[in-house]
């Protein structure tokens, strides 16, 4: 599974690493050391994916997602976030705006190589074209599956990659209790200890986007001590 990775982070120890360890994996890899050379290497390669460091020199990783996630020629393409910051704000405020996942400052790269190879098998699935359209549907929620668009009561969701895979697996589970490790590799393509807070955050986000009160939702239920489960909705 060859694709094209492009490192973006100001430390040369780390791209060096990033590089030597993605292109055993058999990738192509592309590197920039800060925001204007990110967003140059962005439209001229295409990269399959973006390993983006948050704090970076003329533009941070947060407005590069920005950038990317309104360019409709860069909108799919997976972001995973580098971060030295331990603040869950910092994490929710990178989810929001549409990266896939993040990785905190010191890491290790195997866990990241495992997580790029995770999204690139998701993004492969999600371009394998659908025999027939496919909807589906959860009181007011419509999914629709070819085209990749969620819409409550007509009213079109903006979701990310992981909060799309999220919504589609409740919705094709309605009613059973799906773990955490289900949930996770499910959704994100991979499992691993410690990584609760980060499917909480994707959870979070979720619920905000398509519960009439967050608070106390009505679609997306926890079930505590084990995952989460997708109810209809009692009219």
């Amino acid at each position: 599974m060859q694709a094209s990775v492009l490192i973006v982070d100001d430390d040369r120890t780390i791209l060096k690493v990033l590089r030597g360890y993605l292109e055993q994996a058999g990738h192509i890899v592309y590197e920039a050391s800060d925001g204007e050379m990110a967003l140059y290497m962005l439209r001229r390669e295409r990269p399959d994916l973006v390993v983006l460091d948050v704090m970076l020199p003329k533009r941070n990783g947060q407005d590069l997602t920005r950038i990317i996630r309104n360019d409709k020629t860069l909108v799919a393409t997976p972001i995973i976030m580098l971060t030295a910051r331990t603040a869950d704000t910092d994490k929710i405020i990178g989810l929001e705006l549409g990266a896939d996942d993040y990785v905190t400052k010191p890491f290790n790269v195997h866990e990241v190589i495992a997580r790029v190879n995770a999204l690139l098998r998701r993004r492969n699935l999600d371009l394998l074209p659908n025999a027939a359209p496919n909807i589906l549907r959860v009181g007011e929620l419509h999914l629709d599956l070819e085209a990749r668009v969620l819409t409550i009561a007509g009213r079109v969701i903006d979701l990310t990659r992981a909060e799309f895979n999220l919504i589609e697996i409740f919705m094709k589970h309605l009613g059973y209790t799906l773990n955490r490790d289900e949930l996770l590799e499910k959704a994100l393509g991979y499992s691993h200890d410690g990584l609760g807070r980060t499917l909480d955050t994707h959870i979070r986000n979720l619920r905000r986007k398509i519960e009439p009160n967050p608070e106390t939702p009505i679609y997306i239920q926890t079930v505590y001590g084990i995952g989460y489960r997708m109810e209809k909705p009692v009219k």
